[in-house]
Formats: C-alpha cells, sequence, structure tokens
C-alpha cells in the first residue's frame, strides 16, 4: 500500500498518549497489565466455550465471537502502545497507520453489530421462549454474524479508502496513540469536507442503528419483565441483561462521544481519554463482565480444571 494520491509522507510520528517522561513508565506497565488481562480474559472464555457442550448455545456463540474480537481488536494497537512508551521517537510507516486504521475500523463495527445480535438474543429468549430455538437457529445466528462482519468490511473499506485519497504534505505527526480517522484529518493539507462527511454518515449509521436496535429490543424486554409475577423472575431476567447493559454503555458511550461531533468541536486530549475506554477498557472489561456474574461460564471453568487436574 503506497501513499495516495499525491500524499508525500511516508511515514508518521504518534505523539502518544502524553508528552510527560515521567508518565512513560507507569503508564506502560499500566496498559501492559490491562493488555494482559484484556488477552487471558478473552483468551480464556475462547477456550471454555470451545471446550463445554453446554456452553454452545446462541448467547455464547455470539460471546465466543465477541472475545476473538477483543482479543484482536486489542492487539491491533495495544503492542505499538506499549513499545512506544519506551521509545524517544514514535514511528509509523504511512502503510502501517493505514493497516492499523482499517483492522481498528473493522473490528470496532464488527463490536457493535455483535453486541446488537447479542441484544436481539436476549429479546428471543425473554419475550419469545417458546420459538427461541426457531427464532436463533444456527442459520440464523451464522446469518447475524456473517451481516455483522460484511458492515464491518464495508464501513473499514469505506474509512480508509477515504484516508487513502487525502494528500498529507509537510505534517506528519500524528496527536494520538494510534492512527485513528479524526487526527489523521487534521493532517490532510487539502480539503476533507468529504472525508468528514463519509466519517459523520458511516459512524452515524454503525452507532445509531445498532443503538435503536438494541433500546427497542430492550424496551420490549422490560416491558416483558414487568409483567411477570413472581420477584424470582423478573431478579433472573434482570441479571440475565445486566451484563450485556454494561458493556454496551462502555462501549457506545465512548463512541458516541469520540466520533458523532464535529472534528473541529473535539479536543484531542479529550479524545485520547475517550478512546482508552474503547480501545482497552472495553476488551478488558467484557470477560470479567461476562463471568463474574455468569454461572455458567464459572461452572464451565470448574469443570474445565477438574478435568486438567488442576483443582
Amino acid at each position: 500500500m503506497a501513499p495516495g494520491n499525491g500524499s508525500f509522507v511516508t511515514e508518521f510520528i504518534l505523539l502518544g498518549l502524553t508528552n510527560q517522561p515521567a508518565l512513560q513508565l507507569p503508564l506502560f506497565f499500566l496498559f501492559l497489565g490491562m493488555y494482559m488481562v484484556a488477552v487471558q480474559g478473552n483468551l480464556g472464555l475462547i477456550i471454555l466455550i470451545s471446550l463445554n457442550s453446554h456452553l454452545h448455545t446462541p448467547m455464547y456463540f455470539f460471546l465466543f465471537n465477541l472475545s476473538l474480537i477483543d482479543l484482536c481488536y486489542s492487539t491491533v494497537f495495544t503492542p505499538k502502545m506499549l513499545i512506544n512508551f519506551l521509545s524517544k521517537k514514535n514511528i509509523i510507516s504511512y502503510m502501517g497507520c493505514m493497516t492499523q486504521l482499517y483492522f481498528f475500523c473493522f473490528f470496532s463495527i464488527s463490536e457493535c453489530y455483535v453486541l446488537t445480535s447479542m441484544a436481539y438474543d436476549r429479546y428471543a429468549a425473554i419475550c419469545k421462549p417458546l420459538l427461541y430455538n426457531t427464532a436463533m437457529s444456527p442459520k440464523m445466528c451464522s446469518s447475524l454474524m456473517l451481516g455483522s462482519y460484511l458492515m464491518a468490511f464495508s464501513g473499514a473499506m469505506a474509512h480508509t479508502g477515504c484516508m487513502l485519497r487525502l494528500t498529507f504534505c509537510d505534517a506528519n505527526t500524528i496527536n494520538h496513540y494510534f492512527c485513528d480517522i479524526l487526527p489523521l484529518l487534521e493532517l490532510s493539507c487539502t480539503s476533507t469536507y468529504a472525508s468528514e462527511l463519509e466519517v459523520f454518515i458511516v459512524v452515524g449509521i454503525n452507532i445509531i442503528v445498532p443503538s435503536l436496535t438494541i433500546f427497542v429490543s430492550y424496551g420490549l424486554i422490560l416491558s416483558n419483565i414487568l409483567h411477570i409475577s413472581s420477584t424470582e423472575g423478573k431478579s433472573k431476567a434482570f441479571s440475565t441483561c445486566s451484563s450485556h447493559i454494561i458493556a454496551v454503555s462502555l462501549f457506545f458511550g465512548s463512541g458516541a462521544f469520540m466520533y458523532l461531533k464535529p472534528p473541529s468541536a473535539v479536543s484531542m486530549d479529550e479524545g485520547k481519554i475517550s478512546s482508552v475506554f474503547y480501545t482497552n477498557m472495553v476488551p478488558m472489561m467484557n470477560p470479567l463482565i461476562y463471568s463474574l456474574r455468569n454461572k455458567d461460564v464459572k461452572l464451565a471453568l470448574r469443570r474445565t480444571l477438574r478435568k486438567s487436574n488442576i483443582v
């Protein structure tokens, strides 16, 4: 992938999360710890779901894919981020930057639609229990996942294609810790109006459509829960949905704050803090959210450890 359409820049300099030397080492260990938790947590869930047949259900099929996405997602930029904490000059090639941008967009959009599929799964389980096996058949689950990845592919191609059409002249310092869309737009020496419009439309679709679907699903779920007479039944239904609601709030909240504003209205320092939530916190928190509150996962972990003669 060569620099596109008259772009003179062959590499970019990443300013990183902070320019204060005293904070570089503490931040390195902090983010290294977060990355290790994210990798171990997501990899652990993938292995548990694969090895335990009682977890081969639609809900855990989507959780398996979410863990796989989060594992890849955090790996797109965290290793480079960690290296940059220890380096004096944080350089990334033009090709490397565009590749990082593509996979960042691909995995983040995938996560939007997997979370949406999980909301639909909870709706089917609570509101249509008698039709659940039909509504969430293996074919339906596979179709939802295929649709998620196709939307991610098209969105990532649209974003990366727009960046490749821009011309970067002399400015090559990205005020961020990875190659994100808005900091790259700031560096272009040609008009970014079309690219900004594309970002607003594509991001709008990939945040608003899933968000509306999730809100409608949970609105119907809440209505159904309120009609449950037993307190135990209500508590069980709320418990089933609570983990997903927390995960959705973390991911969509930070993403909407960053991207559903005009680029001129977003401070890059604010943007970096917001980015930490959806690039580092979410992949780390999801395995904890879905395992600590989940009896099936705890049971699967005990069984797996027992089979391995660890306990």
